[in-house]
């Protein structure tokens, strides 16, 4: 038997994705000419829907929800009995180019966003087979919309087929939109570190700004006593 050539085109209407697999096979000899078979299938379909969607597919339609998000992400909020498998993992491997790139990331992407240095899990779609069949109503959920694209082709390829993704991530959600859990709403379980510490110290010294200019403005007199027994330099 001759080998095998196949072709894949992909195209996307509507929010849905779907991928039709074009398999090209050698078959014997016809008349003394060689002759192909051709196979046509549709092999999944994706379905990207906003957090309203979402939300309908879980009350009415059943879907599972399973966040892809990285362990801090997932604990610091998410949607209440969902269900776990992270698409990457926290890279504690000791070579020593990944120790020069994780002291890299900790001095700046870890330090700012509170980012874990990760590498993607060789378990994810094992996990995923452990939780659920094929032939599961599953939406995929992340922080921003890209992990839970990038899961769900894993999963297409896995042979499952009724998959939603939710296009913009936990962080268009509205709050109260879904029951959750964790320390912070959903939107902003994606914000630590720096960022939110400078963000805080902006809102302090804002309201502090603005006091001052309304103290100024509606009692001069006060404020320029008040001035007078600030020493000078």
């Amino acid at each position: 038997m001759a080998g095998t050539s196949c072709s894949i085109l992909s195209f996307r209407s509507n929010f849905r994705t779907s991928w039709l697999v074009f398999d090209t096979h050698r078959g014997g000899n016809m008349s003394g000419k060689p002759f192909k078979r051709k196979h046509l299938a549709v092999r999944a379909e994706v379905n990207f829907v906003n957090a309203e969607e979402a939300k309908n597919l879980i009350a009415v339609e059943g879907y599972a929800v399973l966040d892809v998000r990285d362990k801090t992400q997932f604990e610091r909020a998410h949607i209440k009995s969902c269900y776990h498998v992270p698409l990457f993992i926290e890279n504690q491997d000791n070579d020593f180019g990944t120790i020069i790139k994780r002291q890299l990331h900790n001095n700046f992407s870890g330090l700012f966003y509170g980012l874990p240095f990760t590498k993607p899990n060789p378990e994810f779609v094992q996990s995923v087979k452990s939780q659920f069949s094929p032939q599961s109503k599953i939406l995929l959920v992340c922080q921003e919309g890209l992990r839970s694209t990038a899961a769900a082709n894993k999963l297409d390829q896995a042979g499952y087929g009724n998959i939603a993704c939710m296009t913009s991530g936990l962080q268009s959600v509205k709050p109260g939109m879904f029951d959750s859990v964790g320390s912070t709403e959903l939107q902003n379980a994606g914000k630590a570190g720096l960022v939110t510490i400078q963000g805080k110290i902006s809102a302090v010294l804002g309201t502090v700004l603005v006091c001052a200019f309304l103290f100024i403005t509606f009692f001069p007199d006060q404020a320029e006593k008040l001035l007078q027994l600030v020493p000078a330099s």
